[in-house]
């Protein structure tokens, strides 16, 4: 069997449970996995014949992704902000939408950097919280985007599985992130951040059971954001006034639906502000930041 014939019988196979674009694309990464081999190299080497011993693993391989297996967790990689990250079943795969929450929370890291130089205040490091890190893809990128400044970045997992991802991760991508294993705060030193950043668990428990194979594949801990999916925006939001410095942010992911219940939640905290709502590519809302105003 040919390469080109190889990926036309994933892609039929795969169009029974995905759409045209992603049954491509998974059959292009099975192929590419099994032959150690990069994409272009299927385009110039269509024809070319694949041996029974790799048509045989690419089987395998489809067979476990039909019924519900992530092909990240077979490959073991996931591009996120042009990174490539490590990740096995003990973490969330990092998805696109994240890059949002990213990309503003560096952008505004920016901006408080630069005051912190106008007032005079820039021996004093910047620093950043990343709540459950899991693969330790937010907190990376956080510190490779805003190298060369002087900041701190810490991340935090309640899962010592998923720590020892973000660790290779850290290892693979030359970052300096301080990893703590700790139940969100509970084990956090008595400092003080600049920015607190989190992707936490966010569905709603009852929700969980009805999502794709795929998803419901990924760390349960990862996902149950409890009865409303609110449960950990309230710790954070409780616990914040404790770990931030007056003036500083919380950046969080949220939930495509949950934007009016989040800033309705923060009502009850007088001591933190809503600033913005972030839509994510799909122009779904998916990040909020919140300033503290200290108490």
């Amino acid at each position: 069997m040919t390469i080109s014939n190889l990926e036309k019988q994933n892609v039929d196979a795969l169009l029974k449970i995905k759409e045209i674009e992603d049954a491509v694309m998974i059959s292009k990464e099975i192929i590419c996995f099994v032959l150690g081999k990069d994409k272009i190299y299927l385009i110039i080497n269509k024809d070319e014949e694949v041996d029974e011993e790799n048509i045989k693993r690419n089987n395998e391989i489809l067979k476990e992704i039909i019924n519900g297996k992530p092909i990240q967790y077979i490959t073991h990689k996931q591009s996120f902000m042009l990174y490539d990250f490590y990740v096995d079943e003990n973490v969330l795969i990092p998805q696109p939408d994240t890059e949002t929450l990213v990309v503003n929370s560096v952008e505004l890291a920016k901006r408080l950097i630069r005051v912190k130089e106008v007032e005079g205040k820039s021996n004093m490091p910047f620093r950043i919280l990343d709540l459950c890190t899991g693969s330790g893809a937010i907190a990376i990128s956080i510190y490779k985007m805003l190298e060369g400044n002087n900041i701190e970045i810490y991340a935090s997992d309640i899962s010592e599985k998923a720590l020892e991802v973000a660790k290779e991760n850290q290892k693979r991508l030359d970052s300096k992130v301080t990893f703590i294993e700790s139940n969100m705060f509970d084990n956090i030193e008595n400092i003080k951040f600049d920015m607190i950043v989190s992707n936490p668990p966010y569905i709603r428990t009852d929700v969980i059971d009805t999502l794709s194979k795929e998803v419901q594949n990924e760390p349960r801990l990862a996902l149950d954001g409890g009865q409303d999916g609110l449960d950990f925006y309230r710790i954070i939001f409780e616990k914040a006034k404790e770990y931030l410095n007056k003036g500083g942010y919380i950046t969080i992911e949220i939930g495509y639906d949950q934007n009016e219940k989040i800033i309705s939640l923060l009502k009850n905290y007088n001591y933190l502000e809503y600033q913005y709502t972030y839509k994510d590519l799909s122009n779904n809302d998916r990040c909020i930041f919140i300033k503290y105003l200290g108490e």
